[in-house]
C-alpha cells in the first residue's frame, strides 16, 4: 500500500524535474539565447488534479498559478534537493564574483544555495522590469502565502533592496509537503506558546447548567461557524472568529474547559506564554503576538490567554511615552484578535480588571463561579481513585458543606491525601490527610479554618 508521504515523493519528482527545466530554459535564454535571440517555448507544470496526494491537494485547494507554483518550489528545493539549485552559485568570469541577478545567501551551516526574493525574479521576470514589480505582489501580506502563514519573504536589512530577502517556507508546510504528517510548532521565543490537552471528559467538569449553555455556544461555533459564514455568506456582516472571557477564581474549571472544546471540536488549544510575549521593550509585545496569530491565521486552533489581565487590562492615563505605547498595544490586540479567523479564549480571575473595549467586542462573557456545597460534593466524590477507600469518618457530605474550595483546590487535596496514603502502604484515605490538605490549600488563599 503506498502511503501519503510515498505518493507526495512522486509528485515531488515530477514537479522538482519540471523545475529544473524550466531553470535551465531560464539559464539558457539570460546567457545563451541562440541565434534568433527569441526566448524557449514554456515548459508546462505536470498535471496533478488527478492525484491524491498532499502535495497536489494543496495545490488544487489554494488554485496557484504557474509563478507562484514555482516560487512555491523554488522555497522547497533546499529542504528536499539543494543541488537543485548549486548551478546558481555560478561565477561572473568577468568580475570574478557571483551573479547578482541569481540573488541568493549563504546559511550559517547548510552549504547549499538558499534562494531570496531577487532569485524569483530571475526566474520570473528577467529584466522585464513590470513582471518584477509584480513579483512584489506575491509577498504581499494580503497574498494568500502570507495570510495563510505559507511562505514568506525574510525583512531585508535596513537599506537593502527587499528581494534580498531569503524565500522562507514555514516549517509546518515543509513537513505536510514532504512527508504528509501536520508539524506541531514546538514551544520557543519564535512561538511562545504550548499545547495543552486533557484526559477528562465533560462529566468531569462540574459547572452551574448556564456555564454549560454558554460553552456549548462557543462548541456551536467551531463546528459550523465556517458554514454559517460561507454557505450562508454572512462573512461580510459578522467578524471572522468568536472571542471569549472566561472569569472567576482560580481552580474553577477555565482552563479544563478549554480543553475540552478543543478535544470535542477536534482543535489543538495552545496556552500563550504572557511571560515571553510581554516585553519592556516597546513594539516587541506587538511583534511577539503577531507571531502567534500569523502562525495559528487559518489552523482552526484555539488561543487560551491565561491571567489575560497582563495583556488585555486596562489602559492606563497617558503619562509618559511608555504609557502611550501600552495603549498602542492594547489598541493593536483589539484590532489583531477582531481579524483572527480561530477561537480566543481569555482568562482572568476579575472581570473588572479587563479593559472595558475588550468587553464590549467579546462575543461572550462567561463566569465561573465557587461550586456551591452540591457541586463540591460531585467533585470530591468523583475526584479519588477507584482504588482508595475513605475511611468512615471521611464524611464528605459534611466536608462539601463545610469548606467553600474550588475545584483545583479540592483535586489538590486528593493528591495530598492519596499520596499520604500510599506513602503508608495502604489504600485508606484518612479524615486528618484530608483535614490537612485542606488546611494548606485554604492557607494558600490567605484564609483560616
Amino acid at each position: 500500500m503506498v502511503t501519503p508521504m510515498e505518493d507526495n515523493a512522486r509528485d515531488l519528482v515530477l514537479e522538482l524535474d519540471w523545475f529544473a527545466a524550466v531553470l535551465d530554459a531560464r539559464l539558457k535564454q539570460a546567457f545563451d539565447p541562440g541565434p534568433s535571440g527569441d526566448p524557449a517555448p514554456a515548459t508546462p507544470p505536470p498535471e496533478l488534479g488527478e492525484s491524491a496526494s498532499c502535495y497536489a491537494r494543496f495545490l488544487v485547494h489554494y488554485g496557484f498559478s504557474t509563478a507562484e507554483r514555482l516560487v512555491l518550489l523554488l522555497a522547497l528545493i533546499p529542504h528536499v534537493r539543494p543541488q537543485l539549485l548549486d548551478v546558481l552559485w555560478s561565477k561572473n568570469q568577468t568580475i570574478g564574483r557571483g551573479f547578482t541577478e541569481f540573488g541568493g545567501v549563504q546559511g550559517a551551516i547548510h552549504g547549499g544555495f538558499l534562494p531570496t526574493g531577487e532569485t524569483a525574479a530571475f526566474l520570473l521576470a528577467g529584466d522585464d522590469l513590470a513582471a518584477r514589480f509584480a513579483l512584489l505582489a506575491m509577498f504581499a501580506g494580503d497574498h494568500v502565502f502570507a495570510r495563510h502563514a505559507i511562505l514568506h519573504l525574510a525583512p531585508a536589512p535596513p537599506g537593502e533592496p527587499q528581494l534580498s530577502g531569503m524565500l522562507t517556507l514555514s516549517r509546518e508546510h515543509v513537513a505536510w509537503l514532504t512527508t504528509a504528517v501536520e508539524h506541531k510548532p514546538t514551544y520557543s521565543s519564535d512561538f511562545p506558546a504550548r499545547l495543552i490537552a486533557t484526559r477528562l471528559d465533560w462529566d468531569h467538569l462540574v459547572l452551574p447548567s448556564s456555564t454549560l449553555v454558554q460553552l456549548e455556544e462557543i462548541r456551536h461555533w467551531v463546528l459550523h461557524g465556517q458554514q454559517l459564514l460561507h454557505d450562508w455568506e454572512m462573512d461580510a456582516k459578522l467578524a471572522p472568529g468568536f472571542t471569549a472571557l472566561f472569569h472567576g477564581p482560580p481552580g474553577t474549571g477555565k482552563t479544563l474547559s478549554a480543553c475540552l472544546l478543543g478535544k470535542h471540536c477536534g482543535c489543538d488549544v495552545y496556552k500563550i506564554d504572557l511571560g515571553m510575549i510581554v516585553s519592556k521593550y516597546i513594539g516587541e509585545t506587538e511583534k511577539n503576538l503577531a507571531k502567534i496569530f500569523d502562525l495559528a491565521e487559518h489552523r482552526g486552533w484555539i488561543l487560551f490567554f491565561d491571567e489575560a489581565d497582563a495583556l488585555f487590562g486596562k489602559r492606563t492615563r497617558v503619562d509618559d511615552a511608555h504609557d502611550r505605547y501600552a495603549n498602542q498595544e492594547v489598541s493593536f490586540l483589539l484590532q489583531r484578535i477582531e481579524e483572527f479567523n480561530g477561537v480566543v479564549i481569555l482568562a482572568s480571575n476579575i472581570k473588572t480588571n479587563i479593559d472595558e473595549a475588550f468587553l464590549r467586542r467579546l462575543h461572550s462573557v462567561i463566569l465561573f463561579p465557587m461550586p456551591k456545597p452540591a457541586e463540591r460534593l460531585r467533585i470530591w466524590q468523583n475526584g479519588f481513585s477507584p482504588k482508595a477507600r475513605l475511611e468512615e469518618a471521611a464524611d464528605l457530605v459534611r466536608i462539601a458543606e463545610k469548606y467553600e474550595l474550588a475545584g483545583g483546590s479540592i483535586m489538590n487535596v486528593i493528591r495530598h491525601a492519596s499520596l499520604k496514603a500510599l506513602s503508608r502502604d495502604s489504600t485508606r484515605i484518612r479524615l486528618d490527610d484530608l483535614e490537612e490538605g485542606i488546611r494548606r490549600e485554604l492557607h494558600k488563599m490567605g484564609r483560616t479554618v
